[in-house]
């Protein structure tokens, strides 16, 4: 299932990275991550994320939230991890990988329990 709203994305972690740096970014999407939990589950779970779209003014189909939560579950446990939506969130931004879906960008000096 492939979403298509006929809108334009433009990518704004790089402009993101290099204004907070690399610890400040993954600071930023644990931020985020933390935005979208269940604060009870410590996951991004089907219903958290319908919440917080609704909260956020997002008219966003069922569908549509259970592929987003397919697309970056790596666990298979229906739900997204910290790490998962970290990965998640770099594999959607074009300009942070290359051709081969491999980061172009891996923070230096980030503790690894950041993410």
């Amino acid at each position: 299932m492939e979403l298509d709203h006929g809108m334009d994305f433009e990518d704004y972690f790089p402009y993101m990275i290099s204004s907070l740096g690399a610890e400040g970014f993954i600071g930023e999407l644990c931020n985020g991550f933390s935005l979208l939990m269940d604060a009870n589950k410590g996951l991004i779970t089907f219903e958290s994320l319908k919440m917080n779209c609704c909260l956020l003014g997002l008219e966003v189909r069922d569908d549509e939230l259970l592929c987003m939560l397919m697309e970056g579950d790596l666990d298979g446990d229906g739900a997204l991890n910290q790490m998962e939506f970290c990965i998640l969130m770099f594999r959607i931004s074009p300009c942070l990988m290359d051709d081969g879906d491999s980061p172009k960008f891996l923070p230096q000096n980030v503790d690894p329990m950041l993410m």
